[in-house]
C-alpha cells in the first residue's frame, strides 16, 4: 500500500537586490512526497503429512513425508521446523530448530530441502521402538505455529521362522491363540485320557 504525503517547500523572492521581510514575497510550492508503508497480513502456511499410516519392517529406511505451501510465498528458509513423537510413553522431541535433538542418535534426521518446502523426516535402521505417531510443526517468524495431522507408524518384526514376518500385535496374538488352543485341547481330552488308562489296566490285569 502505498500513500502520498503533500510537505510543503517555501523560497522567498527577493526585490532589488536586498532581501527584507516587509517586501519579500513568499512563494510556496508543493510537493508531493511518496512514504512507503506496508501493510502486514497473517501468514498463510498448510503442514501436509502423507501418508496418514506407514508401515515397514525392521531394519528398514523410513521417510516421513511433510510439505510446507504458502500462498504468499515467504522465504522458507526463516521457517522453524520442529518433530516430535507421541506414543504410549508419551511426547518425545526428534528435531526442534531443524537440528535432530535426539542424543547420540544420527539415525532421525530432516531430509529434502527446506528452500522448497520439503521437510521430510528419514529414520534408518528402524525398530520396534520407533512405532508411534510422528507430528511436523513448523513455528511462522510472527510466532504462529502450525501442525501437521500426523502420520501413524507401524513397524513389523521378523519372527524368523520360514521368513514370516507379522506385526508385534500381530504376533501377541497368535501366541495367545496358540496356548488358549492347547489349554482347551488338554481340558477336552483329560476325561477321555484317564478312560482309555483304566480300560488298559482292566485289560492288561484280565
Amino acid at each position: 500500500t502505498i500513500l502520498f504525503f503533500l510537505f510543503p517547500d517555501t523560497d522567498v523572492g527577493v526585490t532589488g537586490g536586498s532581501a527584507s521581510k516587509e517586501n519579500a514575497a513568499a512563494v510556496t510550492h508543493v510537493t508531493a512526497q511518496p512514504l512507503l508503508m506496508t501493510t502486514l497480513e497473517p501468514w498463510n502456511l498448510l503442514v501436509t503429512q502423507t501418508p496418514a499410516k506407514e508401515k515397514a519392517k525392521e531394519g528398514e529406511t523410513v521417510v516421513l513425508n511433510c510439505r510446507l505451501n504458502s500462498p504468499q510465498r515467504p522465504p522458507l528458509t526463516d521457517l522453524v521446523v520442529k518433530w516430535y513423537k507421541e506414543d504410549e510413553k508419551g511426547q518425545m522431541d526428534l528435531l526442534e530448530n531443524n537440528v535432530t535433538v535426539l542424543p547420540n542418535n544420527s539415525r532421525v534426521f530432516m531430509s529434502g530441502d527446506l528452500s522448497q518446502g520439503d521437510v521430510s523426516l528419514v529414520i534408518l535402521n528402524v525398530t520396534t521402538s520407533d512405532h508411534g505417531i510422528y507430528f511436523c510443526e513448523v513455528t511462522l517468524p510472527d510466532g504462529k505455529v502450525v501442525t501437521g495431522d500426523g502420520t501413524k507408524l507401524r513397524i513389523r518384526r521378523a519372527l524368523g521362522l520360514f521368513g514370516i514376518e507379522e506385526s508385534i500385535g500381530t504376533i501377541i496374538g497368535v501366541v495367545a491363540a496358540g496356548i488358549g488352543g492347547i489349554v482347551v485341547l488338554i481340558i477336552v481330552l483329560t476325561p477321555k485320557l484317564r478312560k482309555c488308562i483304566l480300560c488298559m489296566r482292566q485289560e492288561s490285569r484280565q
